[in-house]
């Protein structure tokens, strides 16, 4: 073999090395800083701790639909729905998954109040924070006959009888629903607010219990009862946002600051692994998140449910959960439902 030939053959094995190395692309990531890993390549299993239909499944499903029409994941996403315990049901499933970088599941503030009230011993800490993705916004709804038309009418009610109206949520006492009810009923000058009576409805019918006047109001995230507001089957009297929110009929929604309460409460939604996921995966989630946040498909789909984009990082995330833990502690502990 000539010289030429060799130093060629040399060039040639040194470009099919570098391209082996690099040639994984976006979807390499560094296992323990030392060999790259070609992540993902199996089935994502994707978690809504809750039945079909309500905010935990509806953001879920909407960021595998986007992932995917945004050719930013190949692999496939199927969604899971593991309803029950507030959450705690797909939490303790978490548990047996640790150290896997093949699932990934959405939570909101119940993640924190479940523990916080007692329901669970399990919290956010047993769980890898990925990132925040929406801020999502409290309504409240009455059916289409209802005899209260404001959202001020309805305490004034409770302000003479805590028992008057009944009030249902998609998630259990003590937690995100019957929380933001309550933090908004306070703010109005409702005194009692253990009395109020409460239906927790996680079988996700809570939409269906009002228009069938089991209850005579509900507390739910905005986007979920959408189809219910366009069709002229409930009312939603208020929004918890600090401002307007969405388009179509969102926009004509006011808000409580509005009508003279002064308060919010804001629903943030965020994605998590499992406990013990491997920094490579945590890192590119983050990472392909982040992207898909800022595609053109999730801002029109943000828009249409009312939600406004809050992304944060998976270390950031970790920071604003350990701060709104000790918000809701304070609150719980005020209203008497504080356990853990």
């Amino acid at each position: 073999m000539t010289f030429k030939k060799l130093g060629l053959t040399t060039i040639t094995a040194a470009l099919a090395l570098s391209m082996l190395v690099s040639g994984c692309g976006k979807s390499a990531a560094k296992q323990g800083g030392q060999k790259e890993v070609k992540y993902p390549t199996k089935t994502m299993e994707f978690i809504a701790p809750a039945g079909a239909g309500g905010g935990w499944d509806l953001t879920i499903r909407s960021v595998a639909k986007t992932l995917q029409d945004t050719k930013l994941v190949s692999v496939p996403m199927p969604v899971t729905n593991k309803p029950g315990g507030g959450g705690g049901v797909a939490l303790s499933y978490l548990q047996e998954k640790k150290g896997s970088d093949t699932i990934l599941s959405v939570y909101s503030p119940p993640l924190l109040l479940i523990n916080l009230n007692g329901s669970t011993k399990l919290s956010y800490k047993d769980t890898t924070p990925i990132a925040r993705l929406i801020a999502d916004y409290g309504a409240f709804a009455v059916g289409k006959n209802s005899k209260y038309k404001t959202i001020n009418e309805v305490m004034d009610a409770l302000k003479n009888n805590p028992k008057s109206v009944k009030i249902g949520g998609t998630s259990a006492a003590g937690s995100m629903d019957h929380l933001q009810f309550l933090k908004i009923a306070k703010a109005a000058g409702v005194k009692d607010l253990k009395a109020i009576d409460y239906v927790s409805f996680q079988d996700g019918t809570a939409s269906a219990q009002l228009m069938g006047g089991h209850v005579d109001l509900i507390s739910i995230g905005l986007a979920d009862i959408r189809a219910l507001i366009e069709s002229g089957d409930i009312k939603v009297l208020a929004t918890t946002a600090d401002k307007r929110v969405g388009e179509g009929v969102f926009k004509e929604i006011p808000t409580c600051k509005e009508q003279g309460i002064n308060e919010t409460f804001v629903n943030w939604r965020g994605l998590f692994g499992a406990p013990g996921m491997p920094e490579y995966a945590v890192k590119y989630w983050s990472e392909t998140l982040k992207k898909m946040s800022e595609t053109s498909e999730w801002k029109e789909l943000c828009k249409k449910n009312g939600w406004d984009i809050v992304y944060s990082d998976g270390q950031e995330f970790a920071s604003f959960l350990d701060k709104t833990n000790e918000e809701y502690k304070a609150l719980l502990q005020e209203i008497g439902m504080l356990k853990n």
